[in-house]
């Protein structure tokens, strides 16, 4: 029997058993880490220098990219390095720390998706109070809040969980350190302490959730009484964004944390951690970029001007 304080490190769960299988683990990672790389900080990049751009909307999209870098720089550099040196530790500092930031940008982008989704909001059912309700200041508080909320997130379990006495090993049923599996290795009843935190989160989760969906009943009934064809079509162009990267990451994240236990197995679990940790931030500025005019002529332009300087 050990306890945290003699665990030294981790061994997180193994991508494959082959070499063959490790090394096209590392290239897909490899892949959509680039993908993710180059998507966001184009976003970055161009909502930055393009002044016309300057608006809530591309401004809450900076911060959503923030997060999408953050959260795929944090999970899949160590995944990568395991494939390809053919190994599964990470210090126990070092998986304190990926649990720190992992929670810290995904609680961030949970929270600017909802701010989004406020914006969408306000900008069609009452574009009059607009410019009042979403000023510079009220944007730059909002998502002050949003990060500093998640930052709150972030702090509350990391602590709780690694103060946890464990015992039943130190092997991780993850390719990144996370709170169930942690928790699994717990010897104590003080791991219910976690699952009281974790069910204050899990309402307010559900609370930004029922917001959202309530939000966007008011935006489809507000577009749907839009007389011309054109106007309803320059609204849901606005919105659908939005919606598809939301519903990405809500129905994964739900599925992978809500799924009974009696269907879980480890190759499950690795695709649900896959399809909400890693593959989100590759697809968002996709997204983004193909239904707005406005930041596709912008990255456009930011490239075209990069390669007129080379």
């Amino acid at each position: 029997m050990s306890n945290s304080s003699s665990i030294s490190h981790f061994l997180l769960l193994a991508l494959a058993d082959t070499r063959q299988l490790q090394l096209l683990h590392f290239c897909l990672f490899l892949g959509i880490s680039l993908a993710a790389l180059l998507g966001n900080g184009l976003i970055i990049s161009a909502v930055a220098c393009g002044h016309h751009l300057h608006t809530p909307m591309f401004f809450f999209l900076l911060n959503l990219a923030l997060t999408d870098l953050g959260s795929i720089c944090t999970t899949v550099p160590k995944a990568m390095h395991n494939s390809l040196w053919d190994t599964r530790d990470i210090s126990y500092s070092g998986c304190a720390a990926q649990l720190f930031l992992f929670l810290f940008f995904i609680s961030a982008e949970y929270f600017l998706l909802t701010i989004m989704c406020y914006d969408r909001y306000v900008s069609i059912c009452n574009p009059l109070h607009y410019g009042t309700l979403l000023g510079s200041r009220a944007c730059a508080h909002m998502a002050a809040a949003a990060w500093a909320s998640g930052l709150l997130h972030a702090l509350l379990h990391t602590a709780n969980t690694f103060s946890l006495p464990l015992c039943h090993g130190n092997v991780l049923g993850q390719f990144f350190c996370e709170i169930p599996h942690i928790l699994k290795l717990s010897c104590s009843y003080f791991y219910l302490r976690e699952v009281g935190i974790s069910v204050l989160t899990s309402f307010l989760a559900f609370g930004c959730f029922v917001f959202m969906v309530f939000s966007y009943m008011q935006i489809f009934r507000a577009v749907l009484r839009i007389p011309s064809e054109q106007g309803r079509h320059k609204a849901f162009s606005t919105c659908l964004p939005h919606l598809a990267v939301l519903s990405l990451f809500v129905s994964t994240s739900f599925v992978s944390y809500l799924k009974p236990p009696s269907i879980s197995s480890p190759s499950l679990d690795l695709a649900l951690s896959v399809l909400y940790s890693v593959v989100p931030p590759a697809l968002n500025p996709l997204i983004y970029s193909l239904r707005n005019q406005e930041l596709k002529t912008a990255v456009w332009r930011l490239m075209t001007e990069c390669f007129q300087k080379q």
